[in-house]
């Protein structure tokens, strides 16, 4: 392959490294909780694009002036690259750890650690079913290294590929390389788009699924390789549109980093934004590495911050969560303070480990002896991860770290009879309890919020002549309105029909009483929260003896069997390391509240009913009660407490003038009809 005059050629840009750094800043911005960067994970997006770039770069060099690629000596620089600084932040976050945290948070820290010493962490939070947004799973110490396994696998297969397809063109020609990577490429996003909405961690964290990002980098230098002339390029209209491409790019990039969010279906087309960004600021510093986007991102901060990007990714995120872990506060000086720890840890390793190790031509030398190495130290990484996650194991059987970890299985049967088929259908399933041919009917539909209840409403109405009816699905709010869900990525129209089935069956059966429930947190307006709510009572209302609306279940801003576990075994000098509380004030909930109140007053058969002084008393919400653990997660409480609470919902159902003891009839037991 003949290089001509005019191609481009790689060398240091400097305008990528500040490209690093936008990227680094923004992801480190996004998990630190700055304001107006949520959408800062899009960084990652960006590393990926310059992966393919460079990484294609480097191979198809290699193979145009040799003829061939040297696989050893190629798969050596990228773990001497990488594999000294990672292999340093495990083993430091490891044992920081294993002093800050509890057993059970450690067993779970354990086998991410490991696999993330094989470059496999992404596979396994993809199959574990952690999603990156999820509640709990921010919890995790090693959830950042996922994109560092999507790219060392991708640099495990992309050279064999991309020789395959040079050998394949024959006489040297890039046409037939750029046609292949453009069908993975195209295949790739079709199947990331299909699974974002299919099956979300799958095309998050699987490197087939991302594959898409890198052959855009690598495309991008493919064409940017036969563009010639470049200079002449610097002047007239296509130099100026070149440097408005790039400003273009960057302003992508900081779109997608200010308004996406964590709610949205990511990675999907959405992903584009940042994609497209980087890949034109990429071909604008090619033409004129003075001037535009370039010119900024080559500024000194920028370089700087740039060299040290890969070291600031690794310590950014244990950082922040051990940080947390010691001083149990999220206050925002707090977090400031940990970000500007991870950055002296970064420069520390980045001068220390990364640099001197980087530029030790030893490996080369010995390629094979150094790959062996590579993977002795891989391995003896893992063993060392079974083993603590083993030892935190056997201190988990002490104390109450299992009782806690089984807390987040106390939930009601309802669940395992098949009942709530959640997303999956629109089919209403009844769990039915007591004669068939009860005279009276009580009924308890709603999401789980609505679930969470039947242990208390199953205790008050297991009384002679009584039905009990559960309808529930999960995730589907009691608000007669269109809503999106994130998790699936689209409307959720399986539960509006779900829904108005479910309303015909009740209005059919004539219930003595209904018990309604709805998490608070869906993104309703208050007049939707309001009519949505009277339409679904209007629906039922001239069939009810009595329709209760019970108000959502105050959240917790932490997993509170997780908490609990936490400080379990945590060491006594850790200040603050008790409470597991939280404040029960809640500005939106108490909007959402206001907007059923609304709703009820418009049906003289409608009350609403609020067990928040019970469940948080003294306005602080506690992770255990007594011995009793309330919460199974955020904000679902438990079976065992939701029982305990039977009493505290008949005496509210009874100031409003409803009795399930009084089985006389239907007009005693639910009011006139």
């Amino acid at each position: 392959m003949v290089v001509g005059a005019g191609d481009y050629r790689l060398g240091y840009r400097g305008d990528i490294e500040g490209l690093r750094a936008v990227a680094i800043l923004l992801v480190v911005a996004a998990h630190a909780g700055l304001p107006g960067l949520a959408g800062g994970f899009v960084g990652v997006d960006v590393f990926f694009v310059l992966s393919g770039f460079l990484i294609t770069g480097l191979i198809l060099k290699e193979i145009a002036e040799n003829g061939r690629l040297r696989f050893a000596d190629f798969y050596v620089r990228r773990l001497r690259r990488l594999l000294p600084a990672l292999a340093v932040m495990l083993l430091i976050s490891s044992l920081a750890s294993a002093l800050l945290l509890g057993p059970v948070e450690q067993a779970r820290q354990a086998p991410a650690a490991g696999m993330a010493t094989l470059w496999l962490s992404n596979i396994y939070f993809a199959f574990a079913k952690l999603d990156y947004f999820a509640p709990g799973t921010e919890t995790n110490l090693f959830l950042h290294t996922w994109s560092l396994g999507v790219e060392e696998q991708f640099y495990l297969l992309w050279p064999a590929l991309l020789l395959g397809l040079w050998r394949v063109s024959g006489n040297g020609s890039l046409g037939r390389v750029k046609v292949g990577v453009s069908i993975l490429a195209l295949i790739s996003l079709a199947a990331c788009v299909a699974l974002t909405y299919q099956a979300p961690p799958w095309a998050f964290y699987l490197m087939p699924l991302r594959a898409w990002q890198f052959s855009a980098g690598a495309l991008a230098w493919m064409l940017l390789r036969g563009a010639g002339g470049a200079a002449a390029a610097r002047s007239g209209h296509a130099g100026r549109l070149l440097l408005l491409a790039g400003w273009g790019g960057l302003g992508m990039i900081l779109a997608a980093g200010v308004t996406f969010r964590a709610s949205m279906a990511y990675p999907g087309l959405y992903a584009l934004l940042p994609t497209c960004g980087a890949l034109l600021v990429i071909v604008s510093g090619v033409f004129d590495a003075h001037a535009g986007v370039a010119k900024l991102l080559s500024q000194w901060p920028l370089q700087s911050l740039g060299r040290i990007s890969y070291a600031w990714y690794l310590w950014h995120w244990p950082a922040l969560l051990l940080g947390h872990a010691a001083v149990d506060s999220d206050d925002p000086r707090y977090r400031i303070g940990w970000v500007v720890l991870s950055l002296a840890l970064a420069i520390v390793t980045y001068f220390l480990v990364e640099a001197p190790i980087r530029h030790q031509h030893a490996w080369l030398r010995h390629s094979r002896r150094a790959l062996l190495a590579c993977v002795l130290l891989m391995t003896a990484g893992y063993a060392l991860s079974t083993q603590w996650q083993a030892a935190a194991m056997r201190q988990m059987q002490q104390g109450d770290s299992l009782r806690y970890a089984r807390a987040h299985a106390d939930a009601p049967p309802i669940y395992a009879m098949g009942c709530d088929d959640w997303y999956r259908s629109d089919r209403v399933r009844i769990c039915a309890f007591g004669p068939a041919d009860a005279p009276h009917t009580a009924i308890l539909m709603g999401d789980s919020i609505a679930g969470q209840w039947y242990p208390a409403v199953a205790a008050l109405f297991d009384k002679p002549g009584w039905r009990l009816w559960v309808l529930t699905k999960s995730s589907c709010p009691m608000v007669d309105e269109p809503f999106f869900y994130a998790r699936i990525g689209r409307q959720y129209t399986e539960c509006a029909a779900w829904r108005e089935h479910a309303l015909t069956q009740i209005a059919a059966a004539r219930p003595d009483v209904v018990l309604l429930s709805t998490v608070s947190t869906d993104d309703f307006t208050p007049s939707q929260w309001s009519d949505g709510t009277a339409r679904v009572l209007a629906a039922i209302s001239g069939e009810a003896g009595h329709i209760f609306v019970l108000r959502s279940t105050p959240h917790l801003p932490f997993d509170g069997p997780d908490c609990l576990a936490a400080h379990q075994g945590r060491p006594r000098w850790l200040g603050g390391a008790t409470a597991c509380s939280a404040p029960v004030a809640d500005a939106h909930a108490d909007t959402v509240f206001d907007a059923l109140r609304q709703a009820v007053r418009r049906f003289g058969n409608a009350s609403l009913l609020d067990l928040t002084t019970s469940i948080c008393p003294t306005s602080v919400c506690v992770a255990q009660q007594e011995g009793v653990i309330v919460f199974r997660d955020t904000q679902h409480l438990t079976a065992t407490y939701a029982a305990s609470l039977a009493p505290v919902l008949e005496r509210q159902m009874r100031q409003q003038g409803f009795s399930p003891f009084d089985a006389s009839g239907k007009e005693s037991a639910g009011g006139a009809k």
